[in-house]
């Protein structure tokens, strides 16, 4: 089981998307993702976050928003996830080493290569909730169930 943190950065109508073509043996290759990562030893999922946002982008993030956690269930493998938007930060990006960063209009994101689990998040960020709690279990890469709920 693992914790990870994921934050979608919001500017002017686009999101700052991770494009996951560098690293080798990733679960996330040649997918679109936002930033994020594994918790490290004593990290809550805001320090996580704030951590792998500055380590993948250049940026500080000033004003973010937790929105709730996706449990992804693939065969004996279970990860939390902990999910945050951002619209406020400061710095200048840099070259992230794990993929290609670029700033997608939202109306786009689904035209990506994403996990199919991820376009329900995203649609679910689009509700604007205070809250929510999203299980995903996935047979290889295909989708088999989704549980959600709204708060």
């Amino acid at each position: 089981m693992k914790n990870t943190s994921l934050c979608y950065i919001e500017r002017g109508g686009q999101y700052l998307m991770l494009h996951r073509v560098k690293k080798e043996n990733d679960e996330n290759r040649d997918k679109w993702i936002g930033v994020g990562g594994k918790f490290e030893e004593g990290e809550s999922p805001e320090d996580c976050v704030l951590r792998e946002v500055k380590e993948e982008t250049g940026l500080t993030l000033t004003h973010w928003r937790y929105c709730g956690i996706v449990t992804f269930v693939m065969g004996p493998w279970t990860e939390y996830m902990h999910l945050f938007t951002a619209d406020k930060f400061t710095g200048d990006m840099i070259e992230c080493n794990e993929g290609d960063l670029l700033w997608v209009p939202k109306d786009e994101i689904y035209n990506l290569r994403l996990w199919e689990g991820d376009k329900i998040f995203f649609r679910l960020l689009d509700e604007n909730l205070k809250y929510f709690t999203l299980k995903l279990r996935y047979e290889g890469e295909k989708l088999v169930e989704k549980i959600i709920t709204r708060y």
